[in-house]
Formats: C-alpha cells, structure tokens, sequence
C-alpha cells in the first residue's frame, strides 16, 4: 500500500529567523531560560519543516500573538549590505517583489520618480530608516499592513499624501521611519497591496 499524503511543506531561511525571533522574545519575557533558548535557537536553525517550527514556539506563545508574528515583515541581518541609494535624474527607480532594504536607504528623485513596494521586500535590521528626497518629481510607496511605520514629511510647492493610519500594528516587531522631504512634487504613502495584485495572491492561496 503507497502512501498518497502529501509531503510536510518545507520551510524557508525567512520562516526559521521568524522563528527564532518569537524565542528571543519569549526568553526576553522571562517564558525560557537562557539555556532553553540557546538549545531550541540551535534546533531552530537546523529544522526542515514548518511542523517542526510551530513545535518549538508552541509553549512560548501566547494565543492571539501567533498570527501577528508569523506576518512580520522578514528581517534579514546577515549577509552583504543592500545598495543605500537610489538615484533617478529624468528617470525612475522600480522596486518590487523580492528585494532587500538597507539600514539606511536614501532615494532621490530630481525631475523623476521612484515606485517602491515593500510588500515582499525583507529589512536589514530591526528598525530602518528610508529617506525619500523629491525635486520636481515624486514616488509611491506601498508598505505592508503588519508594519510599524514612524512619518517624517516636508513639503514645499508640493505635498505627501499618507495614508497608513497613526496605530503601531506590531509593538515590539520591526519599524520602519520614512523621511520625506518634496519640493514641487509629491510622495505618496499607502498600507498593503494593490488591489489588483492582492486579488492575485488570494487567488494563488485558494
């Protein structure tokens, strides 16, 4: 008799750091000992399957929180630094899909614009910085719903359009600060997907 079920769904270098996110916190809240957590840190890193992740936080987690952590933007500090500067002069910059954001990314846009997505992008750190600089010129960005957003903006024979609301949506999770300065143009700010690109990703779940 041949077994039909279907093989357990592996997990990626994105899902294990989540992972061991939530047990640094747990250990932070007095839920591990510093022991517990070096030991489970290292079968952390060592697991293939989701199954086996959900295993090692299943104790440390209180219910409610699980489905905020396991929608965290990823963070990713190892590894090369990414680019911290986009230039667009006459032009533009395209940032979407899977990219990686810099600590400290300055975009720059004179007589151009920037379009920059963050829903699939991944942070170098716990908290950065983006700073959006605009001359006669502008740029969208569309940042993902779970993220912690500060606001920083100027505006000079222009304006900034924000609309990603006051609230912190994941105390304690990773923070973006955006800084944004427009002189004779413009940057617009919103929260999640296009509606367009949403309806696909609903589509691919189902």
């Amino acid at each position: 008799m041949t077994d039909d079920s279907l093989p357990a769904l592996r997990a990626s270098d994105a899902d294990r750091e989540r992972t061991a996110d939530i047990l640094r916190r747990a250990a932070g809240e007095g839920r591990l000992t510093m022991e517990e957590l070096e030991e489970r840190l290292q079968i952390t890193y060592e697991t293939r399957t989701h199954a086996e992740l959900e295993k090692l936080t299943a104790d440390v987690v209180v219910p409610g929180e699980q489905q905020a952590a396991s929608s965290r933007m990823p963070v990713r500090r190892d590894g090369p630094e990414p680019k911290n500067w986009l230039i667009s002069v006459m032009s533009g910059h395209d940032r979407k899909g899977k990219w990686r954001v810099g600590r400290n990314l300055k975009v720059v846009n004179v007589m151009g614009g920037s379009d920059l997505d963050l829903n699939d992008a991944e942070l170098a750190d716990d908290y950065v910085e983006i700073t959006v600089v605009s001359v006669m010129g502008g740029a969208s960005i569309r940042v993902p719903d779970g993220l912690n957003v500060q606001l920083t903006d100027f505006a000079f024979m222009g304006g900034n359009d924000s609309q990603i609301g006051d609230e912190t949506p994941d105390p304690g999770g990773p923070t973006l600060h955006l800084k944004v300065f427009s002189i004779m143009g413009g940057t617009d700010i919103k929260r999640g997907r296009k509606a367009e690109k949403a309806r696909k990703q609903k589509h691919l779940k189902h």
